[in-house]
């Protein structure tokens, strides 16, 4: 079973730019792998998922062309680089693996511990 550490959120002025880390250990990530947020009383959402074989990307809407996910193989860790943040980006961010190439919560199975991200106005 593999286990996720996710690192790097903290508290940032709009605008701003935070890297998030999601390091894997026990077993190698398996073929996709996703970032995910959850805002306080709201549902968690997709953010952006990486074919960690092919490197395929996708995202959504709300932060395209704002954030960029990346992984490094070799050290078997995943990116989520966050640029021009604004407050509704406040979250707790989460890391996640699938067999599948998706946006739906439902079909990733393994999460990691949430790392939060507070962006002020």
């Amino acid at each position: 079973q593999v286990q996720l550490v996710e690192s790097g959120g903290g508290l940032v002025q709009a605008g701003g730019s935070l890297r998030l880390s999601c390091a894997a250990s026990g077993r190698p990530f398996r073929r996709f792998v996703g970032w995910f947020r959850q805002a306080p009383g709201k549902e968690r959402e997709f953010v952006a998922a990486i074919s960690w074989i092919y490197d395929n990307t996708r995202y959504a809407d709300s932060v395209k062309g704002r954030f960029a996910i990346s992984r490094e193989r070799a050290k078997n860790t995943l990116y989520l680089q966050m640029n021009t943040l604004q407050p509704e980006d406040t979250a707790v961010y989460y890391c996640a693996v699938s067999d599948t190439f998706s946006t739906v919560v439902a079909t990733y199975d393994t999460w990691g511990q949430g790392t939060q991200v507070t962006v002020s106005s």
